[in-house]
């Protein structure tokens, strides 16, 4: 396995960027620049890195469950952003793993080259960094994508491909939940109320909760090197040589797995959309 390069660049890099300095792995093309957030619109207008626009995780996923939209309607979400499969999209949050959902989203959708600011907002205040505040520029709406979406639909799995995948020797489910959440101690989110884990789940490491991952994270929010976690995963017998389809509650801790993993190079890796949230409501295994 080839190490890919990493989505994680810093806030040095994305300020070099955004006054046209000359950087390494620099898009080639087009870019943009967008803040992710759940309900957060209104911490995006009280300060910013200038140049983002602003997108909502609401706007991607539907409701009961939190599963992505179905390809259409995300499409047309995609496109009222301006988005295309040919742009480089680069995204941050306030909590990383709101834009790591959509990386993750936006990689399936058929997007070809999505970025991390790795730390998010956070790293961006830590370096001095200038910020604006105010609502989002106008955004052009894209009238064509590029691609059919999903471009990669093996990313992003729902119930029933994931228990056909399961189907298949040696493909490994990685739960990317905390041990009281894996061990049955606690749900670990106020909307889900059975506790538990899926049979036959490896537990990937995530000690923490839903909102920090503490052992793959570097205290000040930065990502730990691919390679510690991949450590710490080869503990629970979870390697690169095999199928690995990653989930946590609703997607986003495991869209992080996902993406530490493609920095290790590993080819074969997925995400259950439906996660612990949906697989828990049907007890017989049954979608």
């Amino acid at each position: 396995m080839t190490p890919a390069r990493s989505p994680w660049v810093c806030a040095t890099w994305l300020a070099d960027l955004l006054q046209h300095r000359p950087i390494t792995a620099g898009p080639q093309g087009e870019w943009r620049l967008l803040e992710v957030g759940f309900d957060a619109e209104h911490r995006y207008r009280a300060g910013h890195i200038p140049g983002a626009d602003y997108i909502d995780t609401r706007e991607v996923e539907s409701p009961p469950l939190w599963n992505v939209l179905k390809p259409a309607q995300l499409r047309q979400v995609l496109l009222r952003h301006g988005l295309r499969a040919d742009i480089t999209v680069i995204l941050y949050g306030r909590s990383n793993y709101a834009a790591e959902r959509m990386a993750h989203i936006l990689l399936y959708a058929g997007i070809r080259d999505v970025r991390l600011l790795d730390g998010g907002w956070q790293s961006w205040l830590r370096a001095g960094l200038a910020w604006q505040t105010g609502a989002a520029a106008g955004i052009t709406p894209s009238s064509d994508f590029g691609v059919s979406v999903p471009a990669q639909p093996q990313l992003l799995l729902t119930m029933a491909q994931t228990q056909k995948r399961l189907a298949q020797p040696g493909t490994l489910l990685v739960s990317i939940r905390s041990w009281p959440e894996f061990s049955g101690q606690t749900s670990g989110y106020d909307y889900i109320a059975a506790a538990g884990d899926i049979p036959g789940a490896r537990w990937g490491q995530a000690a923490g909760d839903s909102q920090f991952i503490t052992n793959f994270h570097h205290p000040d929010g930065t990502v730990r090197n691919p390679s510690e976690i991949a450590a710490l995963w080869q503990q629970q017998h979870i390697t690169g040589d095999k199928p690995v389809i990653f989930y946590c509650g609703t997607g986003w801790r495991a869209a992080f797995a996902f993406f530490i993993a493609r920095a290790l190079g590993w080819a074969d890796i997925a995400v259950y959309d439906g996660g612990w949230f949906e697989w828990s409501q049907h007890s017989n295994g049954t979608p």
